[in-house]
């Protein structure tokens, strides 16, 4: 994996996050599906990451999967998510870690639009925050 150049102690990072965000980003756990603030967020604009601010999705590559969680087919760039083996919970996954403040995101699957990348990039809304285009 490459090395995260934003780090910060698990004090710092309670400092800056929502407890419930902690949980996602530091602890890599998942919020209940159908909860999340971006699941039906249509509008126009990026997505970054809820810790470091890091851009990580255009909206334009946003779906709606029906998984319960936003999905995306693609990130904004290559550099921008880490992918990593993920075989906790007696499953083989590929998580998916923002590049810059390492914060875990959610996981990426192979059922996204044929379409497109055949992606299907499955992220936790309090692992984001969302800059609207004006």
């Amino acid at each position: 994996m490459k090395k995260v150049n934003l780090e910060k102690s698990d004090d710092e990072w309670k400092e800056l996050l929502s407890p419930e965000q902690f949980k996602i980003l530091r602890l890599k756990r998942t919020e209940p599906p159908g909860t999340g603030k971006f699941l039906y967020n249509k509008e126009e604009g990026v997505y970054v990451c809820g810790a470091c601010r890091a851009p990580l999705f255009k909206s334009n590559a946003k779906f709606d999967s029906g998984c319960g969680w936003p999905s995306f087919f693609e990130p904004i760039s290559e550099d921008a998510i880490v992918e990593q083996k993920d075989t906790s919970h007696g499953m083989l996954r590929t998580e998916t870690i923002c590049a810059k403040c390492g914060g875990h995101l959610g996981h990426i699957f192979k059922d996204g639009p044929k379409d497109k990348t055949g992606l299907r990039y499955c992220i936790n809304s309090l692992s984001l925050d969302f800059n609207e285009e004006n």
